[in-house]
């Protein structure tokens, strides 16, 4: 049976409509808004699991009929995920993933579908809602339910889930997901604005999901509220866990003071392998000898999460030694790449990152086939995380959902300090390679990358530095961690990625792995944040400050000149023909805009300015009283056209060929003759009147 709900947020009408579609589904949603459609499913598996983990599949699908476009390409349908769809696929997951219970491990999968878009409303919010929704009513258990709004901050005023014109006029763009109780996950940019202020932004956000909370129990009761599926967790013999923890315990919180990762590891796995060996020997049978392996190394990582999260709460040690406020030591490198137009290497602790750019031209831009239209892309930012930066064997080729989000968080910190394209018009790519990895690479790549934006000469707009911060919460015992590592990213309670210049923050992101945090611990961790962030640009600085005075030798150097938007035609030519002979004469590479906006690129030069040389002559006018030398191209019976400039002609009258009079023009000129000639006169209409007697000398019989 439909049931429907139907709530308001920002002043727009959502409505949640469950029971008409994909109803074999655990639990489906349509979510509507205007024109904008989303279809959401989920699905949890009844089979019996094996997994030691939760395995909980996201994906995210759009369909070009949303908005009345056939896609681009040879196969005229959709195909892998896009860049798009894959950051949205994670934006319904991070909320969703904390909200299930501890030992739940059946296979669950989300599926949502954009059925219809306008782009007049944020798609990923109501995705989000969606699968929210669809797990509240159905009998999943899923302790939400959850929501996400996107907020934006227009003429100092703040707005919930605003269109794309007015996202064009903010200076901050954030996603905010939560619950009742507290925020879940935050993720967006913004341009320099102060931690108050995100802090603010942060607070209207949580209290706009109000209405979408109120609107998925509103559903769950009229669908009947189903009772949750009851599920197993796993119960380990006590004895068998009394031998474990008596037998590890010591020898993981010994691990555990290991300083190098590597080393720290090590220890405890060897601590692991020697607990196999005494433990499970005599055990002969072979499913429980398997099932008691499980549970050792399921204590086991228990045991690491108590040892590393009480040394934190009870002594304010973590396991590399550090206090909880101090930053790993830091060294940078500028320009190690001889080839590259700019590079940086950054190291801190145990995480190494190299950034490399390319400068290009616009023919080096990214188009992107989305749901609105093809769009184009002068900066690109790519991250990739070979297995081996952090010790491990593993499959390389194409990039994960990890890699394009940590790279998009990145490309979000660094993109608004990158130039105007009117005043350094290259199309940039920056590239990081994490070569080591112990937490938090992605704002790794953000300080690599500002380092070789400065080497590569780059005039952005500030020194862009990231910092990840932790949190380690047990009852009212709370520890703010500034620089995490890997192993407290895992064994801790949150991430909160910040990045921005001295002036302001340019992105963020968090993810809560518990209920949710209050404003206060949040207040907290941007403040930290800040001072590790002013501490990390202090030593990046170090090393270089300012961009070097000229870009690498290896890169194309750009000339831009404007033009009349009217002599872009001639520019170009026929066919393209007149553009075709510049380039093939000079070299270069042209891009010219519909303004009259020409932008010339040539690693020489001497080519440059041919080519500036020729189209100035192109698009040259007529001078009242200047000279011209000029070809015949045509003889009438009352004078001749002389081509005084490329596409510009003159009317020399037979009047004016010469100071004795004319009878036939033919009888002194032929067509192609060159001549000198000068301009007597521009009439409105922009027509020539020549002159060859005004260069002649006079008989001096006159």
């Amino acid at each position: 049976m439909k049931t429907t709900v139907t709530t308001s947020i920002g002043g727009k009408q959502i409505t949640i409509e469950t029971g008409r579609l994909a109803r074999q589904a655990d639990g489906s949603v349509l979510v509507t808004c205007g024109n904008n459609i989303v279809l959401v499913t989920v699905v949890s598996s009844r089979k019996t699991s094996n997994a030691d983990f939760f395995p909980l599949t996201v994906e995210y699908q759009e369909k070009f009929y949303a908005t009345g476009r056939i896609p681009g390409g040879y196969f005229k349908r959709e195909g892998k995920p896009t860049t798009d769809a894959t950051l949205i696929a994670r934006l319904i997951d991070r909320p969703l993933r904390p909200k299930f219970p501890e030992g739940y491990r059946q296979e669950t999968q989300v599926v949502a579908i954009t059925l219809s878009a306008d782009g007049q409303f944020p798609l990923e919010v109501l995705a989000s809602l969606g699968a929210s929704a669809a797990l509240h009513i159905s009998d999943i258990p899923f302790e939400g339910p959850t929501a996400a709004v996107q907020v934006a901050r227009v003429e100092g005023q703040f707005v919930a889930n605003p269109s794309i014109a007015m996202i064009e006029k903010s200076d901050m763009d954030i996603i905010v997901a939560g619950t009742r109780q507290g925020i879940l996950m935050v993720e967006g940019e913004t341009k320099f604005v102060s931690e108050d202020d995100v802090l603010a932004a942060l607070k209207f956000g949580h209290q706009s999901l109000t209405s979408l909370f109120n609107a998925q129990d509103e559903l769950r009761e009229k669908t009947g509220s189903r009772v949750k599926r009851a599920f197993e967790v796993p119960v380990i013999d006590v004895d068998f866990k009394e031998k474990v923890i008596s037998f590890l315990k010591p020898k993981i919180e010994a691990a555990f003071n290991v300083r190098e990762k590597q080393d720290r590891l090590m220890a405890a796995n060897n601590a692991l392998s020697e607990a196999k060996k005494l433990l499970l020997a005599s055990i002969s049978e072979d499913k429980l000898r398997d099932q008691r392996e499980k549970e050792l190394e399921t204590l086991a990582d228990e045991l690491k999460y108590q040892v590393a999260r009480g040394m934190i709460l009870d002594k304010k040690i973590r396991i590399d030694g550090r206090n909880v406020t101090q930053v790993r030591p830091i060294s940078c490198e500028a320009g190690i790449l001889p080839r590259a137009h700019g590079s940086g290497l950054f190291t801190r602790g145990e995480t190494q990152v190299l950034g490399a750019v390319t400068l290009g031209t616009g023919d080096d831009e990214q188009m992107v086939d989305t749901l609105m239209g093809t769009i184009s892309r002068k900066f690109m930012l790519h991250y990739n995380f070979p297995p081996f930066s952090v010790g491990e064997v593993g499959r390389m080729g194409g990039q994960s959902r990890r890699e394009v989000g940590h790279g998009f968080l990145a490309e979000r910190a660094v993109k608004a300090v990158i130039p105007d394209f009117d005043k350094f018009p290259y199309t940039l790519r920056i590239v990081s390679e994490v070569l080591e990895s112990n937490g938090s690479s992605s704002m790794g790549t953000v300080c690599s990358a500002t380092l070789a934006l400065l080497d590569a000469g780059v005039p952005i707009k500030g020194n862009v530095a990231g910092i990840a911060m932790g949190l380690i919460k047990e009852g009212d015992q709370v520890a703010v961690l500034s620089d995490i590592l890997g192993d407290e990213d895992h064994l801790g309670d949150m991430d909160f990625k910040v990045a921005g210049t001295g002036t302001g923050i340019t992105s963020l992101q968090m993810d809560i792995k518990i209920d949710s945090i209050n404003f206060n611990v949040m207040e907290q961790a941007l403040r930290q944040a800040k001072e590790g962030r002013q501490h990390i640009l202090n030593e990046m600085e170090k090393v270089i400050k300012v961009p070097r005075g000229q870009i690498s030798e290896w890169a194309p150097r750009i000339e831009t000149i404007k033009i009349k938007a009217d002599k872009v035609r001639e520019v170009i030519g026929a066919g393209g023909k007149t553009i075709r002979e510049i380039i093939a004469q000079t070299g270069v590479k042209i891009d010219i805009e519909d303004n009259g906006t020409i932008h010339i690129a040539s690693s020489n030069p001497e080519h440059t300015q041919k080519a500036v040389k020729m189209i100035n002559e192109i698009c040259a006018e007529a001078e009242l009283g200047k000279a011209y030398k000029g070809k015949v191209v045509k003889i009438t019976d009352f004078g001749a056209f002389v081509e005084v400039l490329p596409n510009t002609q003159g009317l020399l009258h037979i009047s004016e060929i010469s100071h004795e009079r004319v009878r036939n023009v033919s009888d002194v000129l032929s067509e192609g003759d060159i001549i000198d000639v000068k301009v007597l006169e521009i009439d409105r209409s922009g027509r020539i009147k020549l002159s060859r007697k005004a260069l002649l000398e006079k008989p001096n019989n006159e």
